[in-house]
């Protein structure tokens, strides 16, 4: 699917655009297709390729769940809600997202425990859990029909080439390699995932660890409906997760209607995968036992998938015209939902300094610029990474005293004034 042109923008795309100038992603996505996006509402054209052939899809379409219990979710934080919002696409993709008011967390087996409740946070919400189906096919129609975005799909990059002024991609399609292209643009910006082929042609090294953990995801339904509460539990395994989801008929937001469908993210230790994904009476035990009542009883389980943990950080981010962005530069535990959101503020922050560059007129793949975007971005990257990795260790950890102290952490963040709102903050992504 090659629409709109093959190797240039159209005329008539060209001068919508506000610069000549253009970005070629490599990897679209959930969060190439948000650039691009963000790119276009700044006026900022760009060519987009993606390994994987799209559905295709119509936009009068708009279905239902036709699978109740057969869906991957992403918690949105009030960050990302707020740049959607930005571009004009959050009316869109709404109906499929249930709001999150209340945050409970505890350990299993211990008495520490805290929560977050939106009302004391003078807040709207601690954000969103939207499907991972309905986020992808609002974000491809939108960019679809933007006409300052390219769509070149089942390619394969082969090669990248950066010069003084430019930099060129060389790909094939489905893989026939006498069907060689080339594109050339300012700048190329990687969102083609944890084993980024740009990144590999850039010879960008990593830094990994692997968690010895898989995560169990999938939707389950419940007897006691979910009020838009997210349980955040802790496990001898590791962090364990259910968040309330729409049902079938509604948004789910309405006050009069309530949800039992919630999703679910249980880590076990790595080789373990099979009794949860084969066996849903086991599946759905093991939750009752992590979970106690605290969800109500859990009566049904979905099509579930399992997926190593191992975190990936590219040793750099910039090289030349070229930016590493989302899990291609930082694939993160799932803890707490903040890779997708952390990829989200990298995205915005990028395309608005695109877009002061181009105000002054100059060049957007300046590697100045693009070294200016990777030290901004570092800060809140770290404290990102630092925190998954402390909330995962930290209450994995056996040690006794460690676990006692966890609990009073707890105890502590959930009674002490002015610490919820610091966290809260950061959580939602409102402050990095």
């Amino acid at each position: 699917m090659m629409q709109k042109t093959d190797s240039n923008l159209s005329q008539a795309t060209t001068k919508e655009a506000v610069t000549e100038q253009q970005v070629l992603i490599a990897g679209g996505g959930h969060v190439g297709l948000s650039f691009a996006l963000l790119l276009a509402h700044h006026g900022i054209a760009s060519t987009l390729l993606e390994k994987n052939r799209y559905p295709v899809i119509s936009p009068t379409d708009d279905r239902t769940r036709s699978h109740y219990l057969d869906s991957r979710n992403t918690a949105l934080s009030r960050r990302t809600v707020q740049i959607y919002q930005e571009i004009g696409l959050w009316d869109e993709l709404q109906s499929h997202a249930c709001r999150i008011d209340t945050v409970q967390i505890s350990e299993q087996g211990s008495f520490g425990r805290a929560q977050l409740n939106k009302a004391e946070e003078k807040v709207e919400s601690f954000g969103q859990v939207i499907e991972n189906a309905w986020l992808g096919r609002k974000l491809l129609l939108a960019a679809q029909q933007e006409p300052l975005i390219t769509l070149i799909d089942g390619a394969n990059v082969i090669a990248v080439e950066q010069h003084v002024n430019s930099v060129t991609l060389s790909f094939n399609q489905d893989g026939e390699e006498q069907n060689e292209q080339q594109l050339q643009a300012s700048v190329l910006v990687a969102c083609d995932g944890r084993d980024s082929t740009v990144r590999q042609l850039l010879d960008i090294g990593t830094t990994t660890y692997d968690y010895g953990q898989s995560a169990i995801v999938g939707v389950v339904e419940t007897d006691k409906p979910h009020l838009h509460t997210a349980i955040e539990r802790f496990s001898p395994a590791g962090p364990l997760a259910v968040l309330p989801l729409t049902d079938p008929e509604g948004d789910g937001n309405d006050a009069h209607q309530e949800g039992y469908r919630r999703s679910v993210v249980w880590i076990c230790p790595k080789g373990e995968e099979t009794q949860y994904l084969e066996d849903d009476a086991h599946f759905l035990t093991t939750l009752q036992q992590g979970f106690e009542q605290r969800a109500g009883t859990f009566r049904a389980a979905g099509r579930r998938g399992a997926y190593p943990l191992t975190r990936v950080l590219a040793d750099r981010q910039v090289v030349g015209r070229c930016v590493i962005m989302g899990n291609a530069a930082h694939t993160l535990h799932p803890v707490a939902g903040q890779g997708f959101n952390l990829c989200m503020r990298d995205a915005h922050v990028l395309a608005q300094m695109m877009n002061v560059q181009v105000l002054r007129g100059d060049d957007i793949g300046n590697t100045q610029l693009l070294q200016r975007y990777e030290k901004a971005r570092k800060a809140d990257q770290k404290r990102v990474i630092r925190f998954c990795d402390a909330v995962v260790h930290g209450f994995t950890h056996t040690n006794p005293a460690v676990k006692l102290a966890r609990n009073v952490a707890l105890v502590a963040f959930d009674k002490l004034p002015n610490i919820k709102p610091l966290v809260a903050t950061y959580a939602m992504g409102l402050k990095s």
